[in-house]
């Protein structure tokens, strides 16, 4: 490790943490691919390949809004003495956060702008960091990596940065651990995924319940429960007599994506919005079929290789999973498409499309 020295590029990985969701996956993922720009990481999970500052723990997602909280507070008070102590050219942050009044120059990616397309009926932490510091952190950054073209188009809708200072570059899967296993498939869909209303949860156990007595298969959820919302789900699963039929998986731990999305019939996944949507392209990637929406950015992920559905329209999700459980043929060919597909993005490609926009602003 290395506390002091020169250091032109600095990342920001303060925000890393034990059980990754979509935000440190992609960090995580993508850091190890810019190494040849020798990097100084700020983390607070260290890497012996790397050179790497130690930052306080206890800055991330899985602290709720205290980590956020944490965060923040030492972006703009602490950060940029680092920036400034290792004579930084640049600050590349993978989530838009950056000082905003430092002089650090930074490159910063933007996700989802989703609290402003969906803005909760109740103000929150999430809805003002959105509406007014992540606009604030990209008009002032140098440079904005958005993860699709949905999100670039957001980004100049709800951020007002101009497309010059945009560079659309899509996510990428880990090949090492999400491929075809061989197992046999097993009767259930399944959901990876938050509880939040634009999920779409609702019209997704509505539209299960239109086919569970045509089939055999079960409806898994996966993901962490929460006190907002998933209890309106569990409700609706009762309600409607599904109790046996759905399955609530809770977190489902990374090293066990790959088996639950190999035995499943199908991954189904009709949000409303998505910045990227990384569970489409894993589920190609193990060779599972994928129905999902025909919206926002993916149609950029599956492209023709899954079943693109009308999010809104409950018997058009219904239909499309009757056809997935009870023709083969179909179920066959998505397979194939969804292999084909995501052999198109991988991490080395981000990272070189990463290591192009740095450069310009490190030379």
């Amino acid at each position: 490790h290395r506390e002091a020295g020169v250091g032109s590029l600095l990342v920001n990985l303060s925000f890393l943490m034990e059980q990754p969701t979509g935000l440190a996956t992609y960090g995580g993922n993508l850091y190890p691919h810019i190494r040849s720009l020798h990097p100084v990481l700020l983390t607070a999970r260290p890497d012996a390949a790397f050179t790497c500052q130690p930052v306080p723990s206890g800055m991330t997602a899985e602290q709720g809004s205290k980590g956020h909280a944490k965060r923040l507070v030492w972006t703009q008070t602490r950060l940029p003495r680092l920036y400034h102590h290792h004579q930084a050219k640049l600050l590349f942050s993978p989530i838009p956060e950056a000082p905003l009044w430092a002089g650090c120059r930074s490159v910063v990616t933007v996700h989802d702008f989703i609290p402003r397309r969906f803005p909760a009926k109740r103000i929150s932490p999430l809805a003002l960091y959105q509406r007014y510091y992540v606009p604030q952190v990209l008009l002032r950054a140098v440079h904005v990596i958005a993860n699709s073209e949905a999100t670039a188009q957001d980004a100049m809708r709800f951020g007002g940065i101009p497309a010059r200072q945009i560079t659309p570059i899509p996510l990428a899967y880990d090949d090492r651990h999400f491929r075809p296993l061989g197992l046999p498939t097993e009767p259930y869909f399944l959901y990876i995924g938050r509880y939040d209303p634009y999920k779409n949860l609702k019209r997704l156990v509505a539209a299960f319940a239109q086919i569970a007595s045509q089939t055999e298969a079960d409806l898994w959820l996966a993901g962490s429960l929460d006190a907002h919302h998933t209890p309106a789900i569990m409700a609706q699963v009762e309600h409607l007599g599904l109790s046996g039929r759905v399955k609530f998986l809770d977190y489902v731990p990374y090293t066990d994506l790959p088996i639950l999305l190999n035995r499943a019939i199908a991954l189904v996944f009709p949000s409303l919005w998505e910045g990227f949507g990384l569970p489409v392209l894993e589920a190609m990637a193990c060779g599972t079929p994928v129905i999902t929406s025909n919206c926002a950015s993916l149609p950029e992920v599956a492209g023709e290789a899954a079943l693109l559905v009308d999010p809104y329209q409950i018997d058009g999700i219904a239909a499309a999973m009757r056809v997935v459980a009870t023709d083969d043929r179909a179920r066959s060919q998505l397979r194939a498409a969804g292999l084909a597909r995501a052999q198109q993005f991988s991490w080395k490609k981000t990272g070189d499309r990463t290591i192009e926009v740095l450069q310009r602003y490190l030379a």
